[in-house]
Formats: structure tokens, sequence, C-alpha cells
């Protein structure tokens, strides 16, 4: 599930809260990294788990309007399409997500407020008004209802990102990756299935996509700690009248990061490198960072490459892909 991004994402998190402390363990840091990932696949599951909800609270409403004294002709006669959804029907009977949830506390009805806020937003939308009404009832039109939701109103919700902040800080800037999993996985599930609901249909993800990212995540970690005062002092022969105490923290951190990558993984091209810590400085550094550390990494590595310290297998600082 995590993409080699996000993991440069989760190690930089970690490399300078570690450099900040002045903590030099990496059996500390890397259980740190480790947890940080296991949590962005409890995230994958809270989000995964939210319509199931959303079906409850329009439940909850359907029954409260039955149950008036004079309840109107919609009251009496309730439309059930959102809540007889045929996916929200097989996320509800999915074993791995009932009991992924249940083993690592993940419940919505703790968070009901916002629930029933998200709820009454949804069913004023166009989106949601014209699949109501309308006389489709395939499994492709239920989940294309679902992914309107997951689409348009979680990533901007602020609501949602104090809920997601207060229950684990390592889900921030996480929300819009993980919702563009779970579209991904839902749209999987072929509209023309067959099976009984309560089959598992999801092909739900891994923390890692591969085995090797793991040991990626690890090794850059321990080398970018382990090297970091050796890389620091490297970038003073790039740098006229260099002082640490003049050079954002973020920066150094980033091209500690770099260099390590560049030294230790030969099969990724310079290129790829460079470019990933350059985006990585528009969100999490200074406005001027991207020009800094671009320059740095590209003057740092390219000597490195020269002398011998930096050996790569493909096509080096041409490289366009990892």
């Amino acid at each position: 599930m995590i993409n080699r991004r996000l993991i440069r994402i989760k190690v930089f998190k970690v490399l300078f809260s570690k450099i900040g402390s002045g903590s030099d363990s990496l059996l500390a840091a890397e259980k740190e990294l480790l947890y940080s990932c296991d949590k962005t696949l409890e995230l994958y599951y809270f989000i995964a788990s939210l319509p199931m909800a959303l079906k409850y609270i329009a439940e909850q409403k359907i029954e409260a309007g039955l149950k008036k004294f004079h309840p109107t002709p919609q009251e009496a006669n309730p439309n059930m399409k959102f809540v007889n959804n045929k996916l929200i029907q097989k996320l509800e009977n999915d074993p791995v997500i009932k009991s992924f949830c249940a083993k690592h506390g993940l419940n919505w009805m703790d968070h009901i407020s916002f629930v029933k806020k998200l709820y009454k937003i949804i069913s004023e939308k166009d989106y949601f008004i014209e699949y109501m009404e309308s006389d489709d009832n395939s499994l492709e039109n239920d989940i294309n209802l679902v992914c309107a939701v997951f689409e348009q109103e979680l990533e901007n919700s602020e609501e949602l990102e104090e809920i997601l902040e207060e229950m684990n800080l390592y889900w921030v800037d996480e929300l819009a990756y993980i919702i563009n999993i779970i579209i991904k996985k839902i749209k999987q599930i072929n509209s023309s299935d067959s099976s009984e609901t309560n089959q598992d249909l999801l092909d739900h993800p891994d923390v890692f996509i591969k085995e090797e990212d793991k040991e990626y995540a690890i090794r850059l970690l321990n080398i970018s700690m382990i090297k970091y005062t050796e890389y620091t002092g490297l970038m003073s022969k790039f740098v006229l009248n260099w002082e640490t105490d003049r050079l954002a923290s973020t920066d150094i951190a980033l091209i500690v990061m770099g260099i390590a990558e560049a030294v230790t993984f030969s099969n990724i091209p310079l290129k790829v490198t460079i470019n990933e810590y350059v985006e990585l400085s528009k969100y999490y550094s200074t406005p001027n960072s991207k020009v800094f550390v671009n320059g740095m990494l590209d003057k740092i590595l390219l000597s490195l490459k020269e002398d011998g310290t930096i050996e790569k297998k493909g096509r080096g600082l041409l490289g366009s892909s990892e």
C-alpha cells in the first residue's frame, strides 16, 4: 500500500524528529518508523468503514420518520435505495474490515456527530439526489455513489482532519492518498459479480506494496541517521560561507536523505532521487527550499558519482523512473 514517496515522507519525519531531539537510537527510530507505517493501514480500514456509518445514520432517520404519529408521505414511504446500497452491504459483510476495525478500536460511532453532519451534507448534494431518484439499481451505480462521497466530501473536510489528527498524528497528510487507494480497490469490484454478499470481495492491501519496500524504508532511515554528520559536513564543500544554523533544518534532513538514497540504492536513478526530495521540500520546508535542495543534491551527487562513491546500474542522472 505505501509507495516509495510516502516511505520517504515517513522516514523524513522520523529522521527530523530524532535529530531535533538529539536521539541517536537506531532501534527506537526504526520502531517508530514501522509503527507509523502500520498506522497507515489502520487509516485505510477506518476510512473504508465510513460508508457503513453513513448507512446507519440513514437507517436511524428512516426509523425515526416511521415512528412519527403523523409522518409525511416521504417518511411513511421512505426511499430505501441508499440503505440497500449493494457495495455498502458487501463492506458490512467483509470479515477483514470487521475484524480489523474491532481489533484496533476503529469505530465511527465515537464520532457520530461528524457522521450525522456528513450525511446531511451528502443528502443535499445533486449527485446523491439523482442517485436516490434513479431507477438504476446496479452494483456499478452503487459503487459510483460511494466513490463520489469519497472523492467530493472527505479530503477538504476540516472536521474530519481534526478527528484524524486527534486520533493519530501519523495520519496527518495521508488522507488523500488513502482515499485514492480505497477508490481504486472499490472500482475493481466487477459490476457483474454475482457472489454472495458475505464474500470478501475487496482486495485489501498489505502495509508495504513489496517486501523490499520495507527493507528500503529501514535502510534509508538507518543510513541517514548513521551518516547524518558525515553528509552534513559534505554539504560545506558546496555552500559558500556555510553555517549549519543558517540553513533550514528541514533542508538539511532532506539533502542528507537524498545523499543516503543515492549512495545506498544502486537501482534508483539519480534524477529520480533529486526530483523526489525536491518535491518533498515544496511541502515540508521553506518557499525557496526547492531551488536550494535541487542545486545542492545535483552538485553533491554528481561529485560523488565522479569519484566513484555512487555507482548506478541504470542510466544514473539520465533516469526518469524507479
